[in-house]
């Protein structure tokens, strides 16, 4: 009797058991991948995955131009003062232009102009010569802004036709079930999920970009400002001419 009771016990643990794992693999089957993902979104995906990539080249290249180009060393315009002071304009000139960066280049043409115009002159020299240099430094990132705008605007398109698709199949189909709609949804709502993540990278990316341009941009003004104070000194004027 003892060994008839046990057997059903077994038989239904066994039963149990299976059903789990049935369930478990139905459930693993039913998991989406990221690429599974990108591939149900349709057409719309490639031109979304084209910006994506398009918006990791333009920040990652414009970074590291902007850290390198926009690199003002410590003591930089002090050394510069300290050569003009003591009337050695050429190897002024020479510093600046070993530099090789953009506040090198800017002083390197400040200093070309010392004793050789007013102070007005070589101040408007710096100006025009800073301005060529954060041109050069924001050059693409224009792109960025409209790739910020066109993105999610793909993904809603993505979206839209998608559900015009699905409202035309149910009209074909005439069955209107909470599968189908929600079948072909979801699908469709990648695009505009795709669109917005690009979206988000592009502004971000433009803004971050900007806020280091304009680091850049409050140093030189510094800078200038302490080599125009120097030249403005009637004494050491004399000394460096």
């Amino acid at each position: 009797m003892t060994i008839l009771l046990q057997v059903p016990a077994t038989s239904a643990s066994a039963v149990a058991d299976s059903t789990a794992n049935a369930a478990a693999s139905a459930a693993a089957a039913q998991r989406l991948g990221l690429f599974d993902l990108v591939a149900k979104g349709g057409w719309v995906m490639v031109p979304i995955a084209f910006l994506f990539f398009a918006t990791l080249y333009l920040i990652i290249e414009r970074w590291i131009l902007i850290r390198k180009q926009g690199k003002v060393d410590e003591g930089f315009v002090d050394n510069v003062k300290d050569m003009l002071l003591q009337g050695n304009v050429k190897s002024a000139e020479s510093f600046c232009k070993n530099q090789r960066t953009a506040a090198g280049r800017v002083f390197e043409k400040a200093v070309g102009r010392v004793g050789m115009g007013t102070n007005k002159d070589i101040e408007n020299t710096i100006e025009t010569v800073g301005q060529i240099e954060i041109s050069r430094m924001e050059r693409n990132l224009g792109y960025l802004g409209v790739i910020a705008g066109i993105a999610p605007m793909l993904g809603f398109i993505g979206t839209i036709s998608g559900i015009i698709r699905i409202f035309y199949d149910i009209s074909l189909s005439d069955n209107i079930s909470v599968g189908i709609i929600a079948g072909g949804l979801y699908e469709k709502m990648i695009t505009s999920g795709a669109g917005l993540v690009v979206g988000v990278i592009a502004y971000s990316g433009y803004h971050l970009l900007n806020m280091m341009i304009e680091r850049f941009t409050l140093k030189l003004e510094m800078n200038a400002f302490d080599f125009m104070e120097v030249l403005q000194k009637p004494t050491e004027t004399a000394r460096v001419r």
